[in-house]
């Protein structure tokens, strides 16, 4: 029982000493973040933004992919943040899927274009299109974006991103339909699945790991870190499974959620 007491009491201590080291780089960080992070993020994503929409313009959107991955690895970089893939025989890069992903945080969308080698368009809110050079840069690269307060609305933008995209595109789906606020998997949307479904396209259950620490959904209290990208097998869904679709999407959940 002494052992076992002391052993306790030493591992509080490393606890407590370990978070005492993390506040206090955590404090030192924030000019780093404010005057260096902060300025770069905005400076490349405008100058690579206005250098997408021409690219994707006179060339094609897979074309535009490669600005669109050196952003998202420049803003990792800078933070600066560590990204490990697991799971990479699970899929393969020339193919397309339809990625699922457990959205926790802001830096979900680099870390998954930076790092997950596809051809990746978003399914993102519309709201977005409206930030001048940013929204103009997604249109090309061709993102996907959607009106969250009208389904039918929702559901037309798909379908017409259908006929646009490449033989090589994946499309990514957040299918929480928006940021966790606490770090756990909330309930999915259909959408993901339905567009698996009716194209014939595979789903790709990804979990994303330790992003909320990185950086909270609602604030800029960015941390720099490891993140983990788990890619698990494939999901196959043809109409012979439209019936049993409930059960895909909390199997697929429960797959995402389990490995955090």
């Amino acid at each position: 029982m002494w052992i076992n007491l002391q052993d306790l009491k030493e591992k509080k201590r490393i606890k407590n000493n370990k978070s005492s080291v993390n506040k206090f780089l955590k404090l030192a960080y924030q000019p780093y973040k404010w005057l260096v992070v902060i300025p770069f993020l905005f400076l490349i994503t405008m100058v690579l933004g206005l250098i997408c929409i021409i690219v994707g313009f006179v060339f094609s959107q897979d074309a535009a992919n490669i600005l669109a991955v050196t952003w998202s690895r420049l803003c990792c970089a800078i933070a600066p943040l560590k990204v490990i893939v697991t799971g990479k025989k699970n899929y393969r890069h020339h193919r397309s899927y339809v990625v699922v992903a457990n959205h926790q945080s802001m830096a979900d969308i680099p870390i998954l274009h930076g790092f997950l080698g596809l051809k990746i368009k978003w399914v993102m809110k519309k709201e977005l299109e409206k930030i001048p050079i940013f929204g103009a840069a997604c249109n090309q690269l061709g993102c996907i974006a959607i009106d969250r307060s009208n389904h039918k609305s929702a559901i037309e933008s798909i379908e017409a991103a259908k006929k646009k995209l490449s033989s090589k595109a994946s499309v990514l789906f957040f299918a929480e339909g928006t940021r966790s606020r606490n770090g756990k998997v909330m309930a999915f949307k259909k959408g993901a699945f339905i567009f698996a479904m009716e194209t014939g396209i595979p789903i790709l259950p990804v979990t994303i790991k330790n992003s909320f620490e990185i950086l909270p959904s609602d604030s800029l209290d960015l941390t720099p870190g490891t993140v983990e990208i788990l890619v698990h097998q494939p999901v196959y869904i043809s109409s012979a499974n439209a019936d049993h679709m409930d059960e895909i999407m909390e199997k697929t959940r429960q797959t995402i959620a389990q490995s955090l």
